[in-house]
């Protein structure tokens, strides 16, 4: 009776208390965190690159940027799961290795529209282009945006090689010339050409 008392009362002490409560939820937060996350940073599957895994080309970079920008990821996820119902519908399931020059990932877990992380190579240029001016010429059903704009913007060449060195600095191998040279590499593109040269990419390392 004394033992269930005790117990009772240390169970009680922690639920009237806000502070204790929240430096124990802290604590096992914390703990959890450090159990899960810290041991992937030893695993050579998650730090190394896939096989013929290279990094974005300046134009496919300023795409992913593109990407980014206009919140494509809210719609569409970069995570293929190795369940049979996600492999037969979008193919090879992604391994980490396939991700270790993309900061920040793409995974996501929301679909308003499909999957997109082996779409490279799927689909023509001239298809992504038409998709993107009004997705609804290549499929009557589809609800995603227009984004017609982006045939007449130009990519900015100048802010490239930043870009570049930033992304060295993240871990991603490039080199001193291909940092030189990127601004050049993307001078006349439009950001139609940037975000189709980033869609054709995707997950064509591990196909």
């Amino acid at each position: 009776m004394s033992n269930n008392t005790q117990a009772v009362s240390g169970h009680q002490r922690i639920e009237t208390s806000n502070l204790l409560m929240i430096v124990l939820v802290l604590l096992t937060v914390l703990v959890g965190g450090v159990v899960e996350i810290l041991p992937l940073f030893f695993q050579r599957s998650t730090t190394q690159a896939a096989p013929g895994l290279k990094p974005y080309t300046a134009l496919q970079l300023a795409g992913r940027d593109i990407y980014l920008r206009e919140g494509c990821y809210n719609c569409h996820s970069q995570m293929i799961r190795p369940l049979a119902a996600e492999t037969l519908r979008y193919g090879k399931y992604s391994t980490a290795g396939e991700f270790v020059y993309d900061h920040p990932f793409q995974w996501g877990s929301k679909r308003t529209g499909p999957d997109l992380h082996r779409v490279g190579g799927k689909y023509s240029d001239d298809w992504h282009r038409i998709h993107l001016n009004n997705p609804r010429d290549v499929v009557p059903e589809s609800n995603m945006p227009a984004y017609s704009w982006l045939e007449k913007s130009p990519v900015d060449a100048a802010g490239m090689p930043v870009r570049l060195a930033a992304m060295r600095t993240l871990g991603v191998p490039y080199t001193e010339d291909e940092i030189k040279s990127s601004a050049q590499d993307v001078a006349g593109k439009t950001e139609l050409d940037a975000l189709v040269a980033y869609l054709q990419v995707l997950g064509t390392a591990n196909k």
